[in-house]
């Protein structure tokens, strides 16, 4: 089945910071599915689980600081109230990846917060950059040996624009790691590198049908702009036109 389409709110964080209730209702209007939660912007859980639900949105995943150390709780009891149940780490900084030892002690994190999620009953991802797949040890990128260190279980969401900055296509890397890819984020431009602003998706560079038809075990495709040239809002909308149109993504409707 066509994987359903979401938004990640991180995309919408200038309109967030002004008036979120007006975002979610406006992603809501969209036809989008469901969000990928990036920070409440001060709204609290069951306030932001009843706006949600009047949108008709779902909570397909949440960006999370690591859950360890002292983070642990606070995160893992945030996401809990939410009801969410797929966490993603965003962000690993590229030094971390500049040696093999440094890249194990990512991966003794990423098991560890992979641990502590699963003890709650969720699920938890890495998200790269394109740093993970320029960075290169024994020829094998540091994408690639992070993931032989984890834990099957530990999944991954595939940022397809910043894989391809890094240097690999994006439906290959999709097709060698199989079932293990369950969210792809779906964001458009040049890719020329990380400074060139982003576009609405299929206005750029990437071939969606290809990366989308590789990922044939993937539960969402998310939306996520860092930076567009044009307004943001008018990108989201027209990316979601554009992959619901096409039949590569699925809406709420």
């Amino acid at each position: 089945m066509t994987p359903p389409i979401a938004v990640q709110l991180y995309t919408l964080r200038a309109e967030a910071a002004r008036d979120f209730a007006g975002v979610i209702e406006r992603v809501g209007r969209a036809g989008f599915a469901g969000v990928e939660l990036a920070g409440l912007h001060g709204m609290a859980p069951a306030e932001l689980k009843r706006r949600l639900a009047d949108a008709g949105l779902a909570i397909a995943s949440a960006h999370v600081p690591a859950p360890i150390g002292d983070a642990r709780e606070r995160v893992l009891d945030e996401q809990e109230a939410l009801g969410v149940k797929t966490l993603v780490v965003p962000f690993v900084p590229p030094d971390r990846f500049k040696t093999l030892d440094s890249i194990r002690v990512v991966a003794d994190e990423i098991a560890e917060s992979h641990q502590n999620a699963r003890a709650r009953g969720m699920a938890l991802g890495y998200h790269n950059h394109w740093w993970e797949f320029e960075t290169a040890h024994d020829g094998k990128c540091a994408h690639e040996i992070l993931m032989g260190q984890l834990d099957p279980d530990v999944f991954v969401e595939l940022d397809t624009y910043w894989t391809r900055v890094g240097g690999r296509d994006p439906a290959e890397v999709i097709a060698e790691l199989g079932a293990r890819v369950r969210l792809l984020h779906l964001k458009d431009g040049p890719a020329d590198g990380f400074k060139s602003p982003m576009t609405a998706v299929g206005s750029g560079t990437l071939d969606f049908p290809a990366i989308t038809a590789a990922g044939r075990d993937v539960h969402w495709h998310i939306v996520e702009l860092d930076a567009c040239a044009t307004d943001m809002f008018e990108a989201v909308e027209k990316s979601y036109r554009y992959l619901t149109g096409r039949g590569l993504s699925r809406g709420r409707a």
